[in-house]
């Protein structure tokens, strides 16, 4: 992207391991100032160290559920740095399993970061994005807010909301010089899958793994306003928007998917084993 975002703030939640830290990665390598926020201070120092020698770097231990945190995050990242270009809603969590075994507290706690959070905070930072002439909004979701997702609803539910608000936000700041948009991947190789892999509805494993190199890059498309939305693989994007057209489709396709998920889970569960 020939250092598109260079010199720019980049604010990333979720920023202390997996996608989001990949996405730090990617957006330090474009020399963009980095503001690095996750619940917990250990993860973050970690990714500071790794990074501060490419590029200036504030982190922010906080809780994204917190509505004044999140203010005074925006505050704090402009005071620093002067500008806020870019907003990456990245923090997310998933209770997995049945909505029926699910603790409430777990659905609550669902809902405030997988969306509460990345509406308040878009809505936030609209104002220093007009300050610094423009910027980006990205929503990082999921194929699972593409069509439903069973042993997922809460994560799915919430998925589904975020992606309808990246759409509607991309019309209301069009003309703006603000790029709102999506990345929707499937399964993706970090911790938030794979530690606990046993959890992980075999559906899930039917469809092509991403890196969360490959979910940083599509990212910095979107936050470059060079697409709306981008689902991750492709071809995974256009069976899940058959599957939503469509749900008898999806029912019937159900049963194969799941079969060839299981055995894709069990090839990953030995590879855990043998590394």
């Amino acid at each position: 992207m020939n250092e598109r975002f260079s010199g720019k703030t980049i604010i990333i939640t979720g920023a202390s391991a997996g996608v989001g830290a990949a996405c730090a990665r990617a957006f330090a390598t474009q020399k963009a100032n980095l503001v690095l926020v996750a619940r917990g201070q250990q993860g973050l120092d970690i990714i500071e160290e790794e990074l501060s020698a490419q590029t200036k770097v504030l982190t922010v231990a906080m809780d994204v559920s917190n509505v004044e945190q999140c203010l005074a995050l925006l505050v704090k990242a402009e005071e620093e740095f002067g500008t806020v270009d870019v907003l990456v809603n990245n923090a997310g969590m998933h209770s997995r399993g049945d909505l029926e075994t699910v603790d409430p507290a777990d659905v609550g706690a669902m809902v405030d970061i997988n969306i509460r959070a990345p509406l308040v905070l878009s809505c936030a930072a609209i104002p220093y994005l007009r300050r610094s002439g423009g910027g980006g909004i990205v929503m990082v979701g999921s194929l699972a807010g593409m069509a439903p997702l069973q042993g997922a609803a809460t994560y799915s539910g919430t998925k589904a909301g975020l992606r309808a608000f990246a759409y509607a936000l991309a019309d209301e700041m069009r003309g703006t010089r603000i790029h709102v948009g999506v990345v929707s991947p499937g399964p993706i190789d970090t911790g938030f899958i794979m530690d606990e892999i046993d959890k992980v509805e075999d559906i899930v494993f039917s469809q092509p793994m991403s890196s969360p190199g490959d979910v940083a890059d599509a990212v910095l498309k979107i936050a470059a306003g060079d697409k709306l939305e981008i689902p991750m693989p492709a071809a995974s994007g256009k069976l899940t928007n058959l599957g939503y057209l469509f749900p008898r489709l999806r029912r019937y396709l159900r049963p194969k998917l799941y079969a060839k998920g299981r055995k894709n889970k069990d090839k990953y569960r030995n590879r855990q084993v043998n590394e």
